[in-house]
């Protein structure tokens, strides 16, 4: 039985890492009335950290904190968690009956094996939060889902509990998913909001933050609730036309930023098509707006180079399979078409000479050379082959919860048996 399964009188609790997660569960943990006995600090930052979310628990060794404690708090870089566990199972640290959980969104409770085989209970609950590293993070907690994997759920239910979230369920095998679909969700939408405002102040807005505030808040709500519904703006309009425009400003006053736009307005279009917001006709000119965007500048003036000899095909290797961006192409025509019977082919773009769908029409040039047409087919073709999938995709995504930031901590001394 778990130290959680006895009569509900405090635990004393040690915590394994004072960085943003751990010194703020700690001081949950406090808060619902168990007595943190122990926690470890390396850095100066989690120094600081334990001595004001954990006021007067003393410092000490990993083993000292693990040997010493009923509900081992677990909180350390991914990859610093699996050699901890090990090697604190080396120095007789678990036991049996002991409640060990670790934070990790990218880990389940494999990882705690070691402890596991020491006949402790061991839980992986991954809180789906960003953290400060401050009191203000307290009061987040209330209602915070915990992504849990073990085979104590009851011990897991009330840890949770006594934390103030919500439990939801993650088999072992699917954990590195649910952590990168967090990692999507709220890291990468950081940097998002940052490339945006830097954006907004080349563009001479003085606050972007005031400008963003709104329209990021109502964004985020309609995603969450109405899923690729909430989708707006010029790919979902299929307006080829101003996405070239935006490319074209961005490759002159912000060239860094042209690879993130491009490849979001690919995954956009995508599910723009899959949603039935935008037709694979009008899905086409956009591919070739962004697969101009990304070809390879013209060689600078001078005499042309000599032609390079051909390739000679290596004797037992298969040839390469034909393009199939218009096979592809066709193949997301005939799905969206498919309740009347009709089959609409693509509206006239650069394979079709004068469509008005063409880079050159939606303010493009077409590529100055051979090579550049067939490496920009390529991309068309394998971008196209991507939409297919897409298309066929019915299931609705997710809105993704944010996820946990530990920087700032380092690994954690463990003392040696010596």
């Amino acid at each position: 039985m778990s130290a959680l399964q006895r009569a509900r009188s405090p635990l004393a609790v040690g915590v394994i890492g004072t960085g943003r997660v751990g010194a703020v569960l700690g001081a949950a943990l406090a808060s619902a009335g168990h007595r943190v006995v122990a926690a470890t600090g390396v850095s100066a930052g989690s120094v600081v950290r334990a001595d004001r979310l954990l006021p007067g628990v003393p410092l000490l060794p990993a083993d000292e904190v693990a040997t010493g404690a009923e509900l081992v708090l677990i909180a350390v870089p991914d990859d610093v968690l699996g050699p901890l566990v090990a090697g604190l199972a080396e120095l007789g640290a678990w036991r049996p009956g002991q409640l060990v959980v670790h934070t990790s969104g990218a880990h389940g409770a494999v990882v705690l094996e070691p402890a596991a085989r020491a006949g402790a209970v061991t839980v992986a609950a991954h809180p789906a939060m960003t953290f400060t590293g401050t009191a203000a993070d307290l009061d987040r907690l209330a209602g915070t889902t915990f992504g849990v994997t073990t085979d104590f759920p009851a011990a897991a239910r009330a840890l949770v509990a006594d934390l103030g979230g919500q439990l939801a369920e993650v088999a072992e095998a699917v954990r590195p998913l649910y952590h990168a679909a967090l990692v999507v969700g709220a890291n990468h939408l950081v940097t998002l909001v940052n490339e945006a405002a830097d954006l907004l102040v080349r563009a001479g807005v003085r606050q972007p933050a005031r400008v963003l505030g709104p329209l990021l808040d109502a964004a985020l709500d309609n995603a969450l609730r109405t899923g690729d519904a909430a989708l707006t703006g010029p790919v979902s309009r299929g307006d080829a036309g101003t996405v070239a425009g935006h490319l074209q400003a961005l490759g002159e006053q912000a060239p860094d930023a042209v690879a993130g736009y491009a490849a979001m307005a690919r995954l956009t279009a995508g599910r723009a098509l899959a949603a039935g917001r935008i037709s694979a006709a009008q899905a086409g000119p956009l591919l070739d707006v962004l697969a101009a965007a990304d070809a390879p500048p013209p060689s600078p003036a001078g005499p042309s180079p000599a032609p390079a000899p051909p390739r000679v095909r290596p004797a037992g290797r298969p040839a390469a399979a034909p393009a199939r961006g218009t096979a592809a192409h066709d193949a997301v025509t005939a799905r969206l078409d498919r309740p009347t019977g009709r089959r609409t082919r693509a509206a006239a773009g650069p394979d079709r000479p004068g469509g008005t769908g063409s880079p050159a029409a939606a303010g493009v040039p077409a590529a100055a050379d051979p090579e550049r047409r067939a490496a920009a087919a390529t991309r068309r073709s394998r971008a196209r082959d991507a939409l297919t999938v897409r298309a066929g995709h019915t299931g609705r995504a997710v809105g993704p919860d944010p996820t946990v930031d530990r920087s700032g901590e380092r690994p954690v001394r463990v003392r040696s048996s010596a």
